[in-house]
């Protein structure tokens, strides 16, 4: 039986679903759950009482040091959180191997220590067993998942839904911005936030969608006959680009390389020529400036740059795709929306069907 502080979000009349008897088209669902994310924000940044619940059973007991451990997408939400524990909470963090836990059989002293695991599914049983042992050995375990009643939620202290429903298409969206907004709302409230930079995340995201149409479009029509492209960002955004990679890889068979800009250009700029795209996240604050340099020198270098995000209109670029400007700290919620109808639009140009991704399953379970 799960002990501890619980939240889950009720099944809202609102949700989109797909009912159909006849077989849904390539990227039917896909599309259907990225139209559906300004919707979902909007309830979760809403819907924000459990969260906090959570948050300050954590504050009343403060931890000296945060763990993270995820997988797939769930690791790039992961990184996320873990840029904005160190800066908005100023403790240090680090991201959990899980196979020190579930191939080594390591076990270290953890009291003290925070750690919070992120899956969508909850059921990947290598992290079931990280939050398992952590808990054994001391830690405070706090489970982020969009599955209530998943092995994951049963194993932690704490556990919060991200109440993004039911996702049919194998490649993430709406769960991963669920989670992404989830975890600010979770670090936000340890401070003693109120959330005010999110409280029109819906509206804001309805927004990316709809003024990027015309870009996204662009974007596949320029990049659909590409063989390999490298993502970057900085800072916050530096998740993106990770998600920007594995999305492309993923449902369009892109050989996709993600890079934060300090590291493209610590030797793998070297391999950026006049055929290599380079799909940058640029979006307002100290991330974003960082990146000008970097974008120099792969313009400088021939490549064909798309920026993505508020910032993107002061970088060199071929193509750009601006978004609202946010604080920095939750621009990675917006920023990946366009990404989301990039990948889907290059899959079904290249003669693909993201909704089921060959090689590829909904819930992948590792040890």
């Amino acid at each position: 039986m799960h002990r501890g502080y619980y939240w889950s979000r009720p099944q809202w009349v609102t949700e989109r679903t797909i009912v159909s008897e006849r077989k849904p088209g390539p990227g039917e669902y896909m599309a259907a759950e990225i139209a559906e994310q300004p919707g979902r924000l909007a309830r979760i940044a809403e819907a924000r009482d459990g969260v906090v619940e959570v948050a300050r059973a954590i504050a009343d007991r403060p931890p000296r040091f945060a763990l993270l451990a995820a997988r797939g997408s769930s690791d790039h939400a992961a990184l996320y959180a873990k840029y904005l524990i160190e800066v908005l909470l100023g403790l240090p963090a680090g991201l959990v191997s899980p196979s020190t836990t579930t191939l080594y059989e390591a076990r270290p002293d953890l009291r003290e220590v925070l750690l919070v695991s992120v899956s969508q599914s909850g059921g990947s049983p290598d992290l079931v067993e990280v939050t398992a042992a952590a808990r054994e050995r001391g830690a405070r375990t706090v489970a982020v998942s969009n599955t209530a009643d998943s092995p994951l939620h049963g194993v932690a202290e704490l556990a919060v839904d991200i109440g993004a429903g039911p996702e049919q298409a194998v490649a993430a969206t709406k769960t991963y911005t669920a989670t992404l907004l989830t975890l600010y709302l979770l670090v936000d409230a340890i401070r003693g936030g109120t959330g005010e930079h999110v409280h029109d995340i819906g509206k804001l995201a309805e927004q990316a969608l709809e003024r990027s149409d015309g870009d996204v479009s662009r974007a596949i029509d320029r990049y659909r006959f590409v063989d390999r492209i490298i993502t970057s960002g900085r800072g916050y955004s530096y998740a993106t680009a990770l998600e920007a990679s594995l999305k492309l890889a993923e449902t369009s068979y892109l050989a996709a390389r993600a890079y934060s800009g300090a590291d493209l250009l610590h030797g793998p700029v070297a391999a950026v020529d006049e055929d290599t795209a380079v799909l940058a996240v640029t979006s307002a604050g100290k991330g974003g400036r960082a990146m000008h340099d970097v974008l120099g020198a792969v313009a400088d270098r021939g490549a064909d740059v798309l920026a993505i995000g508020s910032a993107a209109e002061s970088v060199p670029a071929a193509l750009r795709i601006g978004l609202p400007e946010t604080a920095e700290e939750v621009a990675p919620i917006l920023e990946v929306l366009p990404v989301q109808r990039i990948a889907l639009g290059l899959a079904l140009a290249r003669g693909g069907d993201p909704d089921r991704p060959r090689g590829l399953r909904k819930v992948t379970r590792t040890r």
